[in-house]
């Protein structure tokens, strides 16, 4: 018995990206007729290699800082600092490696999410200012679905006038969206104005508990709850959903699976929707993270995501959340070892690891 291969290829359309896993796809079959007990089970392997990272460079920390409740407390607001970097990045990642857009206007989200969150909290100041935790938490909560819901129909607009005219073109899609976020940024500075404004942390969420001598902050611990949220919902969503085998069956073969009569250019629409929203939702949480937020911010932190979008692999939505924990966990580690190097460390990191592997830690292998 034997096995047959046939070549087909699948040209490009021009209002979608052009993947570059659409333009050759190989399909093998297989006799029927041999037996299934020879066929070697179908495993999956993973690579435990860059999952060692993380622990590695917390223990690689402990001998320099010392004390152990001081590794505790900087280990713990590094996880929830990479925890909010992989919420605002998650949305960019399922961009570029669902869509292949480079979508340098994602910072405008990013800011767009915090300034509905200081109206929102502003507008519930009695939950906010509360002492009941409920009430604090239901105020976050509304400020984080006001937000999300404001970005995804920005990002709706920003795909519809924008991008939707340069799929497929790359330097055209980083002049059109960086253009695009300078619109946005003035946008905002016309409806809550230049200055920077406060956005205070609940009270409930204030202050620290204890755990032995070390300090952790409360509101690092919600951050590492909804960060762990979004990445298993992502996780699912893509890899165990409907939804989400069409969008990867999408990226593979648009023509076969709109042959089924699935329509792909509004799954792909609702990505870039998604992503639009999971950044407003990050924009949420550094604003409550930096308590305070300005319209450039989005822009401040867009350097920051590319660099955990290149360690993660471009596109790779684990690499992407193994990439943020690192840059969380070595700025907090620099910055309070040593606090110039803390500047460019997370550069560091990314040449370190592109030296290691050119591709990221997870890359993408369609791409």
């Amino acid at each position: 018995m034997g096995t047959t291969t046939e070549q087909t290829s699948a040209a490009p359309t021009p209002d979608m990206p052009n993947m570059p896993s659409m333009a050759n796809t190989v399909v093998t079959t297989v006799d029927t007729a041999a037996p299934a007990s020879s066929a070697p089970p179908l495993t999956t392997k993973i690579d435990w290699a860059p999952l060692a990272l993380v622990p590695v460079l917390a223990l690689a920390a402990l001998p320099f800082i010392g004390s152990t409740s001081t590794w505790i407390t900087l280990t713990a607001a590094g996880l929830a600092m990479g925890m909010i970097i992989f919420i605002i990045a998650s949305g960019l990642t399922l961009i570029f490696g669902l869509m292949d857009v480079l979508n340098f206007g994602h910072g405008v989200f990013i800011a767009l999410g915090a300034f509905v969150a200081v109206s929102v909290m502003g507008s519930m100041s009695e939950w906010s200012n509360a002492d009941s935790l409920a009430q604090n938490l239901g105020a976050l909560g509304l400020a984080m679905l006001a937000a999300m819901v404001v970005a995804g129909v920005l990002g709706a607009v920003f795909e519809r006038v924008l991008v939707r005219v340069v799929y497929g073109q790359h330097l055209k899609q980083i002049l059109i969206t960086m253009g695009g976020m300078v619109v946005g940024e003035e946008l905002i500075k016309v409806i809550w104005g230049p200055a920077q404004i406060p956005l205070p942390l609940p009270t409930a969420l204030r202050g620290s508990v204890l755990l032995g001598d070390a300090a952790i902050e409360k509101y690092r611990l919600i951050a590492v709850v909804v960060g762990l949220a979004v990445f298993a919902a992502l996780v699912l969503v893509l890899n165990r959903t409907k939804l989400g085998l069409l969008i990867r069956a999408g990226v593979q073969d648009r023509e076969m699976v709109e042959s089924l009569g699935y329509r792909i250019r509004r799954l792909f629409v609702g990505v870039f929707i998604a992503g639009s929203a999971l950044a407003g939702l990050g924009g949420v949480m550094w604003g409550l993270y930096q308590q305070n937020v300005i319209p450039q911010m989005g822009a401040q932190v867009n350097v920051l995501i590319f660099i955990v979008i290149i360690i993660g692999g471009l596109g790779s939505t684990g690499g992407c959340f193994l990439g943020a924990l690192l840059v969380g966990l070595l700025a907090n580690y620099t910055g309070f070892l040593v606090p110039k190097v803390a500047l460019f460390s997370n550069i560091l990191l990314m040449i370190a690891i592109l030296l290691w592997r050119p591709q990221g830690v997870y890359p993408v292998t369609n791409r």
